[in-house]
C-alpha cells in the first residue's frame, strides 16, 4: 500500500466533549489507530505486529466503554440503555465479524485496511454524533425509538427463522441499518397496525427483490415465467401478511396491534418513509435467491396518500394498477438508459441540489453517508459516485478507500466533491485514482458540464 495514502487522524476541536475522561480516552483511541497505520506499512514482522496492536485497541475501546457508561451513570443520562446497545453492537458484532475477516485472510494488507477502516469511521462517527449527545452537544440522538437489545436481537431471530420456515431460505443478515438503498427490480409493501383506540399506529415494511418473490411464492404456484402478474402479487401479499402476523405473535407488546391498511409503494416513497421515519428496526437480508428487507416503523403521524391502497373492495383493479405503473417505471428506464449517479453527501441541501441539477439527464440516487455509500454500490452499482470529500463519520477518503480495497469496485468511477481549494487535500488522495474534483462553489452550469464531459469521454474511450 502506498505510504502516501492518508492514514493517519488528527485529533480536532470537532471532537471535543468537553467530559475529561472521555475525551482523554478518545485521544488515546486516535493515537493507537494511527500506531497501526504505522505498524501496517512498516513491513517488519507487520502480521504479529498487527494483531498484537489490534488486540490492544480492542481492550482499550472495551475499557473506555465500560469508564463512559459509567460516567453517563453518575450523571443520570436518560439515553443510557441506548447509548450501551451501540457500545454493545461494536464488541458483540462488529468487532468479532472484523476480526474472522482478519484470522481469515491470515491478516492480509486488505483485511487490515478494512479493520482500521472501519473502526475509525466508527469512532469518529460515534463521537460525533452519540458522544455529543452525553453532554448536549447533539440534542437529536436518532436512536431513541430502537427496540431493546434483546428485542432487536429476538426480531433478528424470528425474521431469519420465519424465512427458513415459510420458504426455505437459508438467509444471511448483511446490515441491521438497512436505509432504503435500492436492489434490482424491489417490491415495496408497507403494513399498517393500530390499537383499538386509534392512538398508537406502527408501520412494517417488506421489501422483496423481484426475482425472490419469483422464486419462492411463485415456485410454489408453479408460475414458470420471469415476471411478476396478479396472481403472484396476490398470493405475495397474503404470505406476506402471515410472515408479519407471525412475526409479531413473538412479542406480547404488539398484541394490542390488528391489521388495518396495506399499500404497495414506489421506490420514492419507501425513501421517504424510511428518511423521516424512526426506524426501530430495520434488516437487510441475502437470501441467496434475492434480497430481503424487514423495517418496522416507530409509531408516529402517518405518512398517507403514498403508493397503491389496497382495499378489500378494490384489491384486483389496484394490484394491476401498481403492477403496469411498474411495468411502464421500468419501460422508462429501460429506453432512456440514463447513467446512474450516486451523490453521497451529509448535506441534505447538496443531496437535493445534485438530483435537481443532474436528474433531468441521469438516474440520480443519493446517500448520506460513506457506509451508506458503500452498501448502495455493493447492491446498485452505479456508473459514477459523486463523493463528499468532508463527512463526519467515514469521509470521502476513507470511503474510496474502503471501495478501492474491493476487487468488485476498484474501477468504479468517483470524482470527489469539495469545497477545498487547496492542492494539498487533492494531491493526498491521488493515489486512490479518482476520476476527477469538482469544487462544491462552482456554477451549477459547470458542474454540469463537468458530469457531462466525464461521461462523454467515457463513450469515446470505449
Amino acid at each position: 500500500m502506498d505510504n502516501d495514502k492518508i492514514e493517519k487522524y488528527e485529533w480536532c476541536a470537532d471532537f471535543e466533549t468537553g467530559v475529561e475522561i472521555i475525551d482523554k480516552e478518545h485521544r488515546q483511541l486516535f493515537k493507537i489507530i494511527n500506531k497501526l497505520f504505522s505498524l501496517k506499512n512498516s513491513g517488519k514482522d507487520s502480521q504479529w505486529t498487527c494483531q498484537e496492536g489490534i488486540k490492544f485497541f480492542k481492550t482499550h475501546a472495551m475499557t473506555h466503554f465500560a469508564d463512559e457508561e459509567k460516567y453517563m451513570e453518575t450523571i443520570g443520562y436518560d439515553m443510557l440503555e441506548q447509548h450501551r446497545k451501540i457500545h454493545d453492537g461494536f464488541r458483540d458484532t462488529m468487532l468479532p465479524t472484523l476480526e474472522r475477516e482478519l484470522e481469515q485472510s491470515n491478516y492480509s494488507e486488505e483485511a487490515v485496511s478494512h479493520f482500521l477502516g472501519v473502526c475509525s469511521g466508527w469512532l469518529i462517527g460515534h463521537t460525533l454524533t452519540e458522544d455529543m449527545s452525553i453532554t448536549g452537544k447533539k440534542q437529536d440522538y436518532r436512536w431513541g425509538n430502537l427496540f431493546s437489545d434483546k428485542e432487536q436481537e429476538d426480531v433478528k431471530k424470528v425474521i431469519t427463522q420465519l424465512l427458513f420456515d415459510m420458504f426455505r431460505l437459508e438467509a444471511t443478515l448483511i446490515s441491521d441499518t438497512y436505509g432504503g438503498e435500492r436492489f434490482g427490480d424491489g417490491v415495496y409493501y408497507r403494513l399498517i397496525y393500530g390499537t383499538p383506540d386509534e392512538e398508537e399506529k406502527i408501520e412494517i415494511i417488506l421489501v422483496f427483490e423481484e426475482r425472490l418473490l419469483i422464486n419462492t411464492v411463485g415456485k410454489y404456484l408453479g408460475i414458470s415465467t420471469n415476471v411478476l402478474d396478479t396472481m403472484l402479487v396476490h398470493a405475495a401479499r397474503y404470505s406476506a401478511r402471515q410472515f408479519v402476523s407471525r412475526a409479531m405473535s413473538h412479542f406480547p407488546d404488539l398484541e394490542k396491534y390488528s391489521f388495518e391498511a396495506e399499500d404497495f409503494l414506489n421506490y420514492s416513497d419507501l425513501k421517504m418513509l424510511i428518511e423521516k421515519g424512526k426506524q426501530q428496526i430495520s434488516l437487510l437480508y441475502d437470501t441467496g435467491k434475492g434480497y430481503f428487507a424487514y423495517c418496522a416503523i416507530a409509531p408516529r403521524l402517518l405518512e398517507t396518500g403514498l403508493g397503491i391502497s389496497i382495499l378489500n373492495d378494490n384489491a384486483t383493479a389496484n394490484v394491476e394498477k401498481y403492477l403496469n405503473m411498474r411495468n411502464e417505471i421500468k419501460e422508462i428506464e429501460k429506453q432512456s438508459s440514463r447513467p446512474k449517479i450516486l451523490v453521497v453527501d451529509d448535506s441534505s441541501f447538496v443531496r437535493e441540489e445534485m438530483k435537481m441539477l443532474l436528474g433531468s439527464d441521469y438516474s440520480v440516487s443519493t446517500v448520506d453517508s460513506g457506509i451508506a455509500a458503500i452498501r448502495s454500490i455493493t447492491l446498485d452499482p452505479p456508473d459514477l459516485v459523486l463523493l463528499d470529500y468532508e463527512m463526519p463519520i467515514c469521509d470521502g477518503a476513507q470511503t474510496l478507500e474502503m471501495l478501492r480495497s474491493e476487487e468488485a469496485f476498484a474501477s468504479v468511477p468517483v470524482i470527489f466533491l469539495t469545497g477545498r481549494h487547496d492542492s494539498g487535500s487533492i494531491i493526498k488522495v491521488m493515489p486512490l485514482k479518482p476520476s476527477g474534483y469538482i469544487l462544491k462553489t462552482s456554477k451549477p452550469a459547470d458542474i454540469k458540464k463537468e458530469i457531462d464531459d466525464f461521461f462523454i469521454n467515457k463513450t469515446a474511450n470505449k
